[in-house]
This record gives C-alpha cells, sequence and structure tokens, in this order.
C-alpha cells in the first residue's frame, strides 16, 4: 500500500506544479528550473528530490493539468441541468487549469503517446467530448460545431497574447476572449466554412494511421 504523503509535502508537490504550469505555459519547456522552485516558494533541492530531470516534470505538470480537466468537464455535467452551461463552466475552468496552453509546449519534449500520458489525454478528451455531445443533443450547441472546434479555440485563447503587456492583463484578456467565443456559440446563425474535425480526424493528422477506441 502506497505511504500517504505528508501535508507539507503535498503542498510542495502541488505548489511546483502549479508554478511549472504557469512558467511553460508563459515561456515554454526551456524554463529555468531553478525559476520554476523560486516561484513556488521552494528551493531547488526540493524540486530535485521530487522530479530527477526536466522530463519528469514536464512529464507530471500534463498529467496532472489532464486530470484536473477531466474532472472539472465531469464536475460540470454532475453540477448542471443546461448542457450548455455546462459547457461553458467547463472552457471557463479549463481556461484556468491553462491545459490548452501547456500542451503545445511539450509537443517536442514528450511523447504523448506514452501509455499513462495517452491514458490521461483520452480521459479528459472523452470528458470533454460527452459535453459537446450533450449539448449537441439538446439542440444548445449547433450540430457543425465540433469536439475540435471547442479544443482548438481554447488553444488559441490559453496562449499567452505577444507583446509586453503585463501577465495580469493577458489573463484577463483571455477570459474576455473566451466569454467572446462562448457568445457565439450560445447565438451562433449560420453555416461554418472549412472541415469540420472530428476527434478521430485530430488523431489521424498528428499520427496518420492510428485510431481512437470508440
Amino acid at each position: 500500500m502506497p505511504v500517504p504523503m505528508r501535508a507539507d509535502a503535498r503542498r510542495n508537490l502541488e505548489q511546483l506544479l502549479a508554478a511549472a504550469r504557469d512558467l511553460v505555459a508563459d515561456k515554454g519547456a526551456g524554463v529555468a528550473l531553478e525559476e520554476v522552485a523560486q516561484r513556488a516558494g521552494v528551493g531547488i533541492a526540493t524540486l530535485y528530490r521530487r522530479f530527477p530531470d526536466r522530463t519528469a516534470l514536464l512529464r507530471e505538470v500534463v498529467i496532472d493539468a489532464l486530470e484536473r480537466t477531466r474532472a472539472v468537464a465531469e464536475q460540470a455535467a454532475e453540477e448542471h441541468d443546461d448542457p450548455f452551461e455546462a459547457l461553458a463552466d467547463y472552457l471557463r475552468a479549463a481556461l484556468e487549469l491553462r491545459v490548452s496552453a501547456v500542451i503545445p509546449q511539450v509537443l517536442d519534449v514528450l511523447d504523448l503517446e506514452e501509455p499513462e500520458l495517452a491514458a490521461a489525454r483520452e480521459a479528459s478528451a472523452r470528458a470533454t467530448e460527452a459535453l459537446v455531445d450533450t449539448a449537441h443533443i439538446s439542440g444548445d450547441l449547433p450540430e457543425d460545431v465540433t469536439f475540435a472546434d471547442v479544443g482548438m479555440m481554447l488553444v488559441r485563447i490559453a496562449r499567452p497574447l505577444p507583446g509586453p503587456m503585463p501577465d495580469e492583463l493577458k489573463d484577463e484578456l483571455a477570459r474576455r476572449h473566451l466569454e467572446l467565443f462562448i457568445r457565439g456559440l450560445r447565438g451562433g446563425e449560420g453555416s461554418l466554412d472549412g472541415p469540420a474535425l472530428s476527434r478521430r480526424d485530430l488523431a489521424e493528422l498528428a499520427h496518420p494511421g492510428s485510431t481512437l477506441s470508440p
């Protein structure tokens, strides 16, 4: 049986993951580990005791963010009778978790098809796809707005804006732009041009010849 983590060790781990998530989203996978430790309020030795190298830290950051997005998607489905409100609530929570900003930064560093990472991605995607499907069935979300549309827009909005703007302002603008997207989803009329990609399409584009389980 695993030994329960002490409260202070758990707190240090959560602070390290949160700090790394924000810094990787803002500066990329090559951010200095000393800066991560400083942002987390711990010593660099504490970071290395938990993560022997950069890859181990980045891997845990991604898994943690994916598990949190799965949890908020499932929570949104449970808490909202209105399917569109459930989807909107999930999008707001997912933006704050910054998983859509972190994953693009680590694509050249991590193997996202590694079993534990792939399982976390699949669980998160399934929970999100369930929200999209339910909103389709209720008629609250146009049928031509796909899972991929929602996910890709979240990536675009979550990525930090370029330029010398203060980080706080960038965060506020990301929230504003997400609300504009949600408003558009709620009242959108007319048809969309361009390809309507499914999750299977995304998997095929990323890994030609691959398939997703149904």
